[in-house]
């Protein structure tokens, strides 16, 4: 088999991960470094021009989701935004909920997941719903399972390993009718596919710019106008008093760049996308065996491909693939030091045997067909080798 070399391509299919910073982004980022560096909450000239900066990319985002300049706040990411969202809305009940109820699903990243798991700690009670064979969520239960305590429904977009999406707008009917707010982890659904937050019906929603060729530590919440949240951590005025500490200038400047240029070319970059994942769908089906594409059924996002290909290990994979010049991942993950089956995939019903020989390969706009062929080139005899050395 041909080993990597300085001749061999390196080709990046792991754009869920996160994505490279388009180079007109970068430029406008740049004297944000440099000889504009006020902070914006001074009075004099060089805080006002890092306001109106924000002022200007604040308003870029608000655009990219249908909402208010006013309803967006500045994080650190999406983690924080996430963190936000739900431990914000649980102090803000405090004096009113003994012991505030959360609902979120099996299937959230980390960040949701976490955080619920945290405040259980702390006497708050979380309800976990399950999730189908092709990773959707199951709203039916929602009506049924929201009491009076319940403070809030916090639900994904886009799964980030699947790239299925949820049925958030049927959550949104039902927690509207019942008045609990609904927080979305919008960070693998926006820049990836439309996203309008009253069509949603959402009251907060996360978003991520590295996710869509913007810079990496900064983020965004989406807050509807009067939704109830408090502020996690104490400091100063910042972005209404609920984020404080000097926002970060040159990202947010990024990030709404990455926001407009978004708007301007998303249909014609998820019709680009999604036929490179179909013809590499499509390739992995004729040219490997004994394989699961994982959500395949329902509606996705148009990058990513979760594949299982059963009797090998994942990790060595990713790892094979990776000596030949393609960056992937896998879908197991990593906990402690021990390599542990993916909860997404164990929530949607694969034995921890196949979850852990799963692929998650998410595409972007720098990606070619003759990367989509090189991949299928090379595949099967990765997978050929593997399979006879595998223990599985």
């Amino acid at each position: 088999m041909k080993e990597k070399n300085e001749q061999t391509p390196r080709v990046y299919f792991d754009h869920n991960a996160t994505t490279y910073m388009r180079k007109e982004i970068i430029e406008l980022m740049m004297p944000y470094f440099g000889e504009k560096y006020g902070n914006p909450s001074s009075l004099h000239f060089f805080g006002q021009e890092g306001r109106a900066a924000l002022d200007k990319a604040r308003a870029q985002v608000a655009a990219l989701i249908g909402a208010d300049p006013e309803e967006i706040l500045f994080t650190s990411g999406g983690t924080e935004s996430d963190n936000l969202a739900i431990q914000g809305t649980v102090r803000k009940n405090r004096d009113r909920v003994k012991r505030p109820h959360i609902i979120t699903s099996s299937i959230e990243h980390p960040a949701v997941l976490r955080t619920c798991q945290a405040l259980e700690k702390e006497g708050s009670e979380v309800t976990y719903l399950p999730c189908d064979r092709q990773g959707i969520v199951d709203i039916r239960r929602l009506e049924e399972i929201i009491r009076p305590e319940t403070v809030l429904v916090s639900l994904m977009l886009a799964n980030n390993e699947t790239g299925v999406i949820q049925p958030v707008e049927d959550a949104a009917r039902i927690t509207r009718k019942l008045g609990v707010p609904l927080h979305v982890d919008g960070i693998q659904g926006v820049g990836k596919i439309p996203v309008d937050v009253s069509a949603l019906g959402v009251d907060m929603l996360s978003i991520s710019p590295h996710k869509f060729y913007g810079p990496k530590g900064v983020g965004a919440l989406y807050r509807k106008r009067g939704t109830g949240l408090a502020a996690v951590y104490s400091g100063g005025h910042h972005e209404v008093g609920l984020r404080p500490g000097t926002e970060n200038v040159p990202a947010i400047v990024g990030f709404g760049e990455a926001c407009r240029i978004t708007a301007l070319r998303l249909e014609q970059e998820m019709k680009q996308i999604g036929d490179l994942r179909d013809r590499l769908e499509k390739g992995i089906r004729e040219r490997v065996e004994d394989i699961l594409l994982n959500g395949a059924g329902k509606r996705r996002v148009p990058n990513t491909c979760c594949v299982t290909v059963r009797r090998i290990e994942g990790e060595a994979l990713v790892l094979n693939l990776s000596v030949l010049g393609f960056a992937i991942s896998s879908g197991s993950a990593c906990a402690s030091g021990e390599s542990r089956p993916s909860h997404v995939l164990i929530a949607m019903g694969l034995d921890p045997v196949d979850a852990q020989s799963t692929l998650r390969i998410s595409l972007g706009i720098g990606n070619t067909v003759g990367d989509v062929e090189a991949f299928l080139e090379v595949l099967p005899e990765v997978v050929q080798r593997l399979r006879k050395l595998s223990p599985i």
